[in-house]
């Protein structure tokens, strides 16, 4: 049995460890948020935290996660409260199609836990999740608002 925190529930999954986080995530716990994109970890539609570090569920085998926390998009609102990040991405509107905006959304987070004010240059270099819309600039905007958020309510 594999046993890890998902969402903040203590989750047991009786699976073969190579299985791929994902398909545990989507087919086994009915966690539908991180999508199938690729499948090779290009793309970052699968992106999850573990132990707040984002990586691509598609790739990552189950086992790798005993132990640990995943969130996915989620549970990351807290307290029926939206994160900085999802308020931001509505605020700028960032979505179009949609289809990667969980992934991209926990990218941000992981990178403002590492640095709380990026430069463009820090998002540019860090968000490597594509968007086949192309709302990179709106991205970037909402990024830099929500760091603007989380400082503000840190103060």
């Amino acid at each position: 049995m594999l046993k890890f925190t998902v969402n903040g529930s203590p989750r047991e999954l009786d699976v073969e460890p190579e299985m791929p986080l994902l398909w545990a995530l989507r087919d086994v716990l009915d966690v539908k948020g991180p999508k199938f994109g690729c499948g090779v970890a290009a793309c970052g539609a699968c992106t999850v935290l573990v132990n707040g570090e984002p990586v691509r569920s598609c790739v990552m085998p189950v086992s790798a996660v005993a132990g640990k926390k995943v969130v996915t998009i989620e549970g990351l609102a807290q307290q029926g409260r939206m994160h900085a990040v999802q308020k931001a991405w509505i605020d700028h509107e960032v979505p179009q199609c949609g289809y990667c905006q969980g992934g991209q959304i926990l990218a941000a987070v992981a990178l403002l836990e590492k640095k709380p004010n990026p430069t463009d240059r820090d998002i540019d270099e860090t968000m490597t999740n594509i968007c086949r819309c192309g709302t990179y600039a709106r991205i970037r905007t909402a990024i830099h608002a929500a760091a603007k958020s989380l400082k503000s309510t840190k103060a």
